[in-house]
């Protein structure tokens, strides 16, 4: 289980404000699960999902995963998969080597590593692509090989932050379907943080609104 416990966190304003960005927020995923946030831009959706991933820490409350309270966990041993709308390839490497890189860093040899790369990159409608850089991408297919890099090395939970934005609506449908399949497959439990409730509704069995710095449960 992913559960957070009691997260406050404030934004510091251009003139030193101090406003509640997350007042006491509360959530639980279960394994196999997906839970969406909805709400509007600058409400502390992305912020929820840096504290989850160790980027950002709260001022006050706890992140626990699986029984252990992670909260001081660099991101690196926290083995979770987070995808932000940037999608923050490394523009030095091939498509093959991108998706590859993270099971390179868990020690699997680099050829294994990039036959597994190929497998999920022809999954995702890449086939013959693995060698091409990522300049030479649409804004779509980029974010097809950023959802593959974070699916690759099995991750106990993925963070989710607006993963469809760029994809035309056929491959959108396609690859939802992908995720909430390879999500209740290896029980892993997924955040994501969408504006589009039909996609909320489509991939999530929970979903809160941030709103005044708080969850409101919508179902």
């Amino acid at each position: 289980m992913l559960e957070l416990r009691h997260i406050t966190h404030h934004w510091i304003g251009p003139q030193g404000q101090r406003q509640t960005l997350l007042q006491d927020v509360n959530l639980r995923i279960e394994a196999g699960q997906t839970v969406a946030l909805l709400g509007a831009s600058g409400s502390g959706k992305s912020t929820l999902l840096k504290i989850v991933a160790g980027l950002e820490t709260p001022e006050s409350g706890r992140v626990w995963l699986d029984g252990q309270d992670i909260t001081d966990w660099p991101p690196e041993t926290r083995r979770l998969a987070l995808m932000f709308q940037d999608f923050a390839l490394f523009p030095h490497l091939s498509l093959q080597d991108n998706v590859a890189f993270g099971l390179v860093e868990q020690g699997l040899s680099r050829a294994a590593a990039r036959g597994k790369a190929q497998t999920l990159l022809e999954r995702f409608g890449l086939s013959g692509r693995g060698g091409d850089r990522v300049d030479t991408l649409s804004g779509g297919e980029q974010q097809r090989v950023a959802l593959a890099r974070a699916l690759i090395t099995q991750p106990r939970a993925l963070l989710l932050d607006e993963p469809f934005s760029a994809l035309d609506a056929e491959l959108r449908v396609s690859l939802r379907e992908e995720f909430v399949r390879h999500i209740a497959e290896h029980g892993m439990r997924a955040l994501l943080v969408t504006h589009d409730e039909a996609e909320a509704r489509a991939m999530a069995g929970a979903a809160w609104r941030v709103q005044g710095g708080s969850l409101v449960s919508l179902w």
